[in-house]
């Protein structure tokens, strides 16, 4: 009986923890001390049909209403926890550049260093290279970078869900992940 008690009182801690590892999460942001990596939100499909152009929207997977609701409400957390006026760069993509503006925390910067590594395999080097740049030289305003799952993957070595948020630090060249957000 001791040792049930005993896990469960361990198990009451867990939410208070990780109530402060979010809250630890948000103020690292607000100040500028990390980065927040966010997967464009939902999009159904995979992947974008043969000859789609970065102007032209028609051509592209785009944001369902679930999605542009799902960025309107991750803004609302940004928001929440005093994220107003960040600096928020996108890939040229519509999807991102959409969820970027949904998400209503600023003007949006496209950054062709964020489009997808997917369309252009051969710079992806060159990509990951100049948004870990970015990173590395950021400091002392919130930092909002909007791209996607295999750019994610990619710069922090994870996987992120549609609209998922990866909190990120530069340690050296490397990115290290601090934990995922909302």
């Amino acid at each position: 009986m001791p040792r049930f008690l005993l896990f469960a009182l361990l198990c009451l801690g867990i939410p208070a923890a990780q109530a402060d590892d979010k809250a630890a999460l948000w103020q690292s942001l607000r100040a500028g001390e990390a980065v927040a990596l966010i997967r464009h939100a939902e999009a159904p499909g995979n992947f974008d049909p043969p000859g789609f152009e970065f102007g032209d929207c028609g051509t592209q997977r785009n944001l369902s209403e679930a999605g542009r609701a799902q960025a309107r409400a991750l803004g609302d957390e940004f928001r929440r926890h005093g994220i107003r006026d960040a600096l928020i760069y996108s890939s040229q993509w519509c999807r991102c550049l959409d969820t970027a503006a949904e998400m209503r925390l600023g003007p949006v910067e496209p950054l062709p260093a964020l489009n997808s590594l997917h369309h252009e395999r051969a710079d992806a080097e060159a990509q990951t290279a100049a948004v870990r740049r970015l990173i590395r030289e950021h400091r002392d305003r919130p930092l909002l970078l909007v791209t996607h799952q295999v750019n994610i993957a990619r710069l922090a070595g994870t996987h992120a869900g549609s609209g998922e948020v990866i909190v990120v630090r530069p340690e050296g060249e490397r990115l290290s992940v601090l934990g995922r957000l909302p």
